[in-house]
């Protein structure tokens, strides 16, 4: 039993108070020795490696350790309790103490760390790399830098998409903005327009497209429906103001009247919040599968006109929808629905049924 004992003690320095979840076949990284079973030079070389478990790691890989360290630092993460009131430790307290903590326990500084680690820190970690935890930990830092690496790349692609529709100009008009996000662009352009500005804003509408009747039929329907939806969210959002205020009156601004300058500034601010919703994947009519990865690709130079109409499409929902294979064939039946009555109504709805 006295011989087994220094092999317990440098267990408990190895793994600190969390209990190994290595198989009991598997080879112990350090075998207790007894006496004159060995010789005295190999005794002596076992002895002296539960001091510094780390040292070949150091040796081999120092720039590695200190990059993890210096991760950790960096993040932010406390790397001991203090009472209040006690000064904050110096980059080089902090350093000193990780170190101390990595030598003494790996597997226990790998497990409260991970967080702010990166796979090419796991080098750090080869020396107990048959524990079942820096197992799942090292699994854990690769998954981690897998998600981080995702979400950049899908940032990119949609920077590179949102650069492609400012260069064809349509999707980011102030028309198309106003029909994606009525009650946006209420607040921060339409409520300040006046009539002559929204009499002119009508006329651009229809001359931009088409000026046949079932056109206008069809423009008439979407600014009703337009005006319907920037109805209920204003209704929604009058609600929403009155359970926050609780009663509390606050003053109006009914009666500004911006200056041409606040104008500008006010139209600025709606377009950057339209590219920021945009960029944040809030855009409810855009069909952002389009530019997942590895169906996108991101360089603007290479957009055709074909790809721009595909990623202008309003969803999965429109993409898979065959009503809206052929917009002309739409256009006339809206013209023949006007004219026709109700028998020509009846046989369209049979034919959309079939």
């Amino acid at each position: 039993m006295h011989a087994n004992s220094p092999g317990l003690s440098l267990t408990k320095e190895m793994w600190g108070e969390i209990d190994s979840c290595i198989e009991p076949a598997s080879p112990a990284p350090y075998e207790p020795h007894i006496a004159g079973t060995e010789d005295e030079d190999e005794m002596d070389q076992h002895a002296s490696e539960p001091s510094n478990p780390t040292a070949h790691i150091q040796d081999k890989g120092s720039s590695t350790l200190d990059a993890m360290i210096s991760a950790i630092v960096v993040s932010g993460s406390p790397v001991k309790s203090q009472q209040l009131g006690e000064p904050d430790l110096t980059v080089e307290e902090k350093k000193q103490l990780l170190m101390e903590q990595y030598n003494t326990k790996p597997v226990v500084f790998l497990e409260r760390y991970h967080t702010h680690l990166k796979p090419e820190h796991m080098e750090a970690f080869s020396h107990v790399s048959s524990d079942c935890r820096t197992q799942y930990y090292c699994t854990e830092v690769q998954k981690q830098a897998s998600s981080s690496a995702n979400k950049t790349r899908v940032r990119n692609h949609r920077y590179a998409a949102l650069r492609a529709l400012q260069k064809e100009g349509q999707y980011f008009s102030e028309e198309q903005m106003r029909f994606r996000e009525p009650l946006l662009y209420e607040q921060y352009i339409g409520q300040y327009l006046s009539e002559e500005e929204i009499l002119k804003r009508s006329e651009e509408s229809m001359q931009k497209g088409p000026t046949g009747l079932s056109d206008l039929l069809i423009n008439s329907y979407q600014e009703k429906e337009l005006q319907k939806r920037l109805q209920e969210e204003q209704d929604r959002e009058n609600c929403a103001d009155q359970e926050e205020e609780d009663g509390e009156e606050e003053p109006t601004h009914a009666d500004w009247e911006p200056t041409a300058e606040e104008k500008a500034l006010l139209r600025e601010e709606f377009l950057s919040q339209m590219h920021q919703r945009f960029l944040e994947g809030k855009d409810k009519e855009f069909n952002y599968r389009l530019i997942s990865p590895p169906s996108f690709c991101p360089s603007v130079h290479s957009i055709t006109a074909t790809w721009i109409s595909a990623l202008m499409s309003r969803g999965s929902e429109v993409d898979e929808n065959p009503d809206y294979d052929n917009l002309d064939i739409l256009s006339r039946d809206a013209e023949e629905k006007y004219f026709d009555g109700e028998e020509d109504e009846e046989e369209e709805e049979e034919d959309d049924v079939m």
